[in-house]
């Protein structure tokens, strides 16, 4: 499938083709995913599908759509495949205020460049814009901030941003499929932070844009920030045009109403 639209995926993220499987192509192809893909989880409350394999392909690429780690992750996956990168899927867990999150709950990529192992993730709200050194225990400067790596207890890697512990990886690679279990209960429990909230956000060249709910819009530029409320559905299908390309015919559920806000009619 992916030959197919693998000019597709390239055209859709704005990247030129890299001539070789390397590290410069890999930073770049990185860069313009991530300031291209939204990092949304719309579909949880529109009571769609999540599909992790290929099929995810058709929903990012051909519908102009973003989607969470166990969908960026793996499309990703995919192209970089496809242009000769050696990939491997990692599990993770997410660091919450009230701990570890479930085994599994986040979704990875390890590429292998010249024998050295590289963490690529395109589908976490605070990731990395560059490919982190896994085998590092440096600072890693990125222009989304100061990354480092450390060795968890449990024999797991830390990702820390600015000193604050975002995610762990095993380094035990796993297939995408053993990610469904764990989807199922992001999907199903009350518990799970993609029923709680509702949110869309997409990193620009100097910031960031996020719409949360249907209403709540805040931009970052540099040192500028700026909110927003958006007063009516028209306003929100316009939002999510603009600032994310992606094209509604009917607004997603807000958490906790239970009904569909609006549809379009036009």
């Amino acid at each position: 499938m992916l030959d197919d639209i693998m000019e597709e995926y390239l055209r859709r993220i704005g990247a030129t083709r890299p001539a070789e499987a390397d590290l410069e192509g890999l930073r770049h192809l990185m860069d313009r995913h991530i300031l291209s893909v939204p990092f949304e989880n719309l579909d949880y409350h529109l009571d769609e599908e999540i599909f992790m394999d290929e099929r995810v392909l058709e929903k990012i690429v051909r519908k102009n759509r973003g989607g969470g780690c166990y969908e960026l992750n793996p499309a990703f996956s995919h192209l970089l495949t496809a242009l000769g990168y050696r990939v491997e899927i990692l599990p993770g867990r997410v660091h919450r205020p009230d701990g570890l999150g479930p085994l599994l709950g986040h979704l990875a990529l390890r590429v292998w460049l010249d024998g050295e192992a590289w963490l690529v993730d395109v589908g976490f709200g605070r990731n990395s814009r560059q490919p982190l050194r896994l085998g590092s225990r440096e600072p890693q400067q990125d222009p989304h901030g100061t990354y480092q790596l450390s060795d968890a207890d449990n024999g797991t890697v830390d990702i820390h941003l600015g000193g604050k512990p975002l995610y762990q990886v095993d380094e035990r690679p796993v297939r995408v499929a053993d990610f469904a279990p764990t989807l199922w209960w992001y999907r199903t429990s009350p518990e799970s932070p993609f029923l709680q909230g509702l949110f869309c956000s997409i990193r620009t060249p100097d910031g960031l844009v996020t719409l949360k709910g249907n209403t709540q819009m805040s931009r970052v530029a540099g040192e500028e920030r700026s909110k927003q409320t958006l007063t009516d559905d028209a306003e929100v299908f316009a939002a999510y045009k603009k600032y994310f390309g992606i094209g509604l015919d009917r607004l997603p559920k807000e958490p906790g109403l239970g009904v569909t806000a609006g549809v379009r009619t036009e």
